[in-house]
């Protein structure tokens, strides 16, 4: 049977591709996060094609192409198919509360190449819209490797998170200087220092359990926060710039009683 046609969204979608890859959302949830992937493929038709197999059982809502075509797939009130396994404050099932974006790039695997000018002026456009119809705050606009750390990288380090930002879309703080004098925590590390920062993390929104032990999930996390606000390096190392631009991120939207916990945390890193 031929896949019904229904209206877009957004008035900035050119195109309707139904995917059948979608489903009810977990307790008639409302979307409350804006989920943003790459491809990962090298061509973006045949990334069309998987999104709307359902032989591939994958979705997104919306693929944004190279040229800033947007195309939308399922529907905002459903349920795509999109985050996999993932957490973010300790919700698993991030499906249900997101809108899924998928960006037209290879990704890391195929070159990486800089997102074009065109297409990220597409993507803001329709993050733009999104926020007028669904209640989204600034903290819940999100990287696949922000909730899927241990498996994910996109969109990467090359995505423009501050044009985003300066548009009004997303959270972000300028990132701290990196200094070369060395990291402040590495894999095996143990102790005060790395509970201090396991804990930033989880304030934050990552699914990481404070151990004190800097294992191998830790610094997974730590790259993916780096991707997404320390793009400068990404290597999963508690460097000062990671742990300052954490602390500025906490510090900025935290509740006031928190800071002051928030700021020893980060002293017993700088300690480390």
């Amino acid at each position: 049977m031929p896949r019904s046609v229904f209206p877009p969204d957004s008035c900035v979608v050119a195109e309707v591709v139904p995917s059948p890859n979608h489903g009810e959302r977990k307790d008639e949830r409302q979307p409350d996060m804006i989920l943003l992937h790459y491809t990962g493929m090298p061509d973006a038709n045949a990334a069309l094609e998987r999104l709307t197999s359902r032989l591939s059982q994958v979705s997104s809502h919306y693929l944004v192409f190279e040229d800033g075509r947007i195309v939308q797939l399922v529907q905002e009130s459903r349920r795509a198919w999109h985050a996999g396994t993932s957490v973010w404050a300790g919700e698993g099932d991030i499906n249900s509360c997101s809108i899924g974006i998928e960006i037209a790039n290879p990704g890391h695997d195929f070159g990486y190449p800089n997102f074009p000018a065109r297409q990220i002026a597409a993507v803001t456009a329709l993050c733009r819209s999104i926020l007028t119809r669904h209640s989204i705050t600034p903290e819940r606009v999100l990287a696949h490797s922000d909730v899927a750390p241990g498996r994910k990288q996109d969109p990467g380090e090359k995505f423009p998170w501050r044009t985003l930002h300066d548009s009004g879309i997303g959270h972000w703080v300028k990132p701290a200087p990196i200094s070369e004098s060395g990291p402040l925590l590495t894999l095996g590390d143990r102790g005060e220092g790395v509970t201090a920062l396991q804990n930033s993390l989880r304030a934050y929104g990552y699914g990481l359990a404070a151990t004190g032990t800097y294992d191998s999930e830790t610094h997974d996390v730590v790259a993916a926060f780096q991707r997404h606000f320390r793009p400068q390096r990404v290597d999963g190392l508690a460097d000062a710039s990671t742990c300052r631009t954490l602390h500025d991120l906490l510090a900025q939207r935290g509740r006031p009683r928190n800071i002051a916990a928030r700021a020893k945390a980060f002293a017993l890193l700088a300690a480390s």
